[in-house]
């Protein structure tokens, strides 16, 4: 029963951001109200069949209020409109289609109240997954509306908007908060992290993350933007209080390894994930500090990279060793499954995993964007629900011995093409359409004057991030950016 109001509580904060958006404060109160009522719930013993029930019919009441995740990465959910069209009656029947205002439509398969059974197989199976894409010209009318302008347009910058040199050494990631425009934050390996504003101007450090005893690696935003957490080389994982600067929560490392990279599971943010030098995945519970049982899996050497898909139920973990590794989670229980092994390159380490649903408008594409130390940028397509990998294509950048990282861009444009952006070695920040077969570079940004390791979007692509090895971050302004795409 906790796991069950853990998933709707996990739902109510991934629509929390689209809910009476110029009033913050109603929403927190809107989630804290949910949470104390399921968890009244949950103490009390109830049918489980009707509770699913309940499950069921509260997410397509919030996906016909909000809209499905499923449409949406980054952030980009707010430009869209659509309309549905629903045959939920008495006998739970769901949607029969989605039409959104570019044309595309959405065809969801009819399932009865006796058919939930096999929906929620697991405590967390998405109710999204049931959501198949039917491909249509319509989609055509939406491209008038960005008035013809390429990709290598859409994504030239004006310039730097600011520069940022607080951290005395190598700066190791940067990331923008979620749906913010303006709050990006860094971490370096001269052990502190920083949070800086960029809107309104000018831009300012509003804060300083100090306790760290030596460089940090990897940190992630919560999907709510109040905490974030780090890994550091001091074998130690750190819970931050963002409104307060301050240090929550101090976890260390069962084997006493340093840590590498971290990750949230997407849908329950209580549960987040660490890799470690001994190659160590271990699942670890935001509450209590512990691991879970059973949530603990050991890869081929240094795990430098993780990355989630769209529900939390695959992950994937990079290592020093030039493979990656997937595997299947219980959201539930926290149990971690190894299912496969890919080999990008033997010997050569994997030092970024980015994962994407979808590729453009049109269809349904699951790709795993990574970086290899092999001098390219390599892009993977998804090809079965255990995480498998086919290679699609590669791009040239220059990185043999950086943890170079990479992006999808966070916006699926009207426009032809889809766009990623990597860090490289020869100092520059590239721009790659990933539907191109030839010529895929549309743009290279120049400025820094050592290897580019992260780079990053804010949430409609007015600013880009780029930190690099000598501790510098720039923040780029797009040419003529006004508002989603």
């Amino acid at each position: 029963m906790a796991a069950l109001w853990q998933q709707v509580l996990a739902l109510d904060a991934k629509y929390n951001a689209y809910r009476a958006p110029n009033h913050p404060q109603f929403r927190t109160l809107y989630i804290r109200r949910r949470s104390q009522l399921l968890r009244e719930n949950a103490k009390s013993e109830r049918d489980q069949t009707a509770r699913r029930d309940y499950l069921h019919m509260r997410a397509q009441l919030l996906t016909s209020r909000y809209g499905s995740p499923a449409f949406s990465d980054g952030g980009s959910i707010r430009s869209r409109s659509f309309s549905i069209r629903s045959n939920c009656k008495t006998t739970g029947e769901s949607f029969d289609s989605i039409t959104l205002s570019d044309g595309r439509k959405y065809h969801r398969r009819h399932m009865s109240s006796g058919s939930l059974k096999h929906l929620y197989e697991g405590p967390m199976k998405r109710v999204f997954d049931s959501i198949e894409v039917v491909p249509t010209s319509a989609a055509e009318a939406s491209r008038a509306m960005v008035g013809g302008k390429s990709l290598s347009e859409n994504y030239a910058f004006t310039g730097m908007h600011h520069i940022f040199d607080q951290h005395s050494a190598s700066v190791s990631s940067v990331k923008f908060a979620h749906d913010d425009k303006s709050r990006v934050a860094c971490s370096s390996v001269d052990g502190t992290l920083s949070i800086c504003q960029l809107v309104p101007p000018p831009a300012t450090v509003i804060c300083m993350l100090r306790g760290h005893k030596a460089g940090v690696t990897d940190f992630v935003w919560s999907l709510s933007n109040d905490v974030i957490l780090s890994v550091s080389m001091d074998g130690t994982a750190r819970l931050w209080n963002v409104s307060a600067g301050s240090c929550m929560r101090i976890m260390e490392d069962g084997t006493g390894a340093e840590l590498h990279c971290c990750l949230f599971q997407p849908i329950n943010n209580n549960m987040f994930v660490t890799g470690s030098s001994r190659g160590h995945v271990q699942v670890m519970n935001m509450s209590t500090g512990k691991g879970y049982k059973g949530g603990s899996s050991k890869v081929t050497g240094r795990v430098h990279c993780l990355a989630f898909d769209s529900s939390g139920r695959i992950l994937w973990a990079g290592d020093e060793r030039g493979s990656i590794f997937s595997f299947t989670l219980d959201v539930a229980t926290g149990k971690l499954t190894k299912t496969r092994r890919i080999t990008v390159c033997e010997g050569q380490p994997i030092t970024s995993i980015s994962a994407r649903a979808w590729i453009n408008r049109e269809a349904r594409d699951p790709s795993l964007l990574v970086n290899c130390c092999l001098n390219s940028l390599c892009l993977f397509r998804i090809i079965s629900n255990d995480g498998a990998l086919q290679l699609k294509k590669s791009f040239p950048i220059k990185q043999r011995t950086h943890h170079i990282k990479s992006t999808f861009c966070p916006l699926m444009s009207f426009r032809q093409g889809a766009c990623v952006v990597s860090g490289s070695e020869d100092m520059c920040v590239y721009f790659f359409d990933i539907t191109k077969e030839s010529k895929s570079c549309v743009n290279k940004l120049l400025g820094h004057s050592a290897p580019v390791l992260d780079v990053c979007f804010n949430c409609d692509e007015s600013l880009l991030a780029s930190c690099d090895a000598q501790g510098l971050v720039i923040i780029w302004k797009r040419e003529g950016k006004q508002g989603i795409l």
